[in-house]
């Protein structure tokens, strides 16, 4: 009789720390359908964190450097240009790391030929990261423009400055996405 009384209080207490367990990850898994992008846009938000090796402590500066213009008052103009800074900024410091020594009218010029040619190579980067499937913009505006694309990947670089509140992590991102076409240029 007493091994039955053990065995039943055993099987009570069992039951119990399964019951409180299951409980447990119920909270757990209700906690993170909670927690994950739900808009197709949120999504690609997340999808594109993941691709640049970037996560944003403000998701919202992510998408506003997705969002043209055309789309909204709240656009990606500013953070283009601060962006774009950041790029130049990034090339000039590896070119100057490679060679101290280059005389600021080659500095100049290599940074020109690259900001000549930076709509054709920002938009080639944009693509490649699926910007023109992700940024926002009216109907009557082709989000596979190059310069809309090339606006949304800059501005992309001026809202991790902005999250990060320093250019330094803002062109390290850019120099891993970059990272050929940089080698290219400097080589000129």
């Amino acid at each position: 009789m007493c091994h039955l009384r053990q065995f039943i209080c055993f099987i009570l207490l069992a039951f119990a720390l399964y019951t409180s367990l299951q409980a447990q990850v119920q909270a757990q898994e209700n906690l993170s359908l909670t927690t994950r992008p739900t808009s197709p846009f949120s999504i690609s938000l997340e999808t594109l964190q993941n691709q640049i090796q970037y996560t944003f402590q403000d998701v919202e500066l992510l998408r506003r450097a997705l969002t043209h213009a055309s789309y909204s008052g709240e656009n990606n103009r500013a953070l283009s240009v601060l962006g774009e800074k950041v790029i130049e900024g990034s090339v000039s410091l590896q070119l100057l790391s490679k060679d101290i020594d280059i005389s600021p009218k080659d500095l100049s010029r290599v940074i020109m030929d690259l900001s000549s040619n930076v709509v054709t190579s920002c938009a080639a980067d944009g693509g490649r990261l699926g910007l023109q499937k992700i940024i926002r913009v009216s109907r009557k505006t082709n989000s596979s423009a190059p310069a809309v694309v090339c606006g949304a990947f800059r501005a992309m670089f001026g809202a991790i400055a902005i999250d990060k509140s320093n250019l330094d992590t803002a062109g390290k991102v850019f120099l891993t996405i970059h990272g050929k076409g940089m080698q290219k240029a400097m080589a000129m």
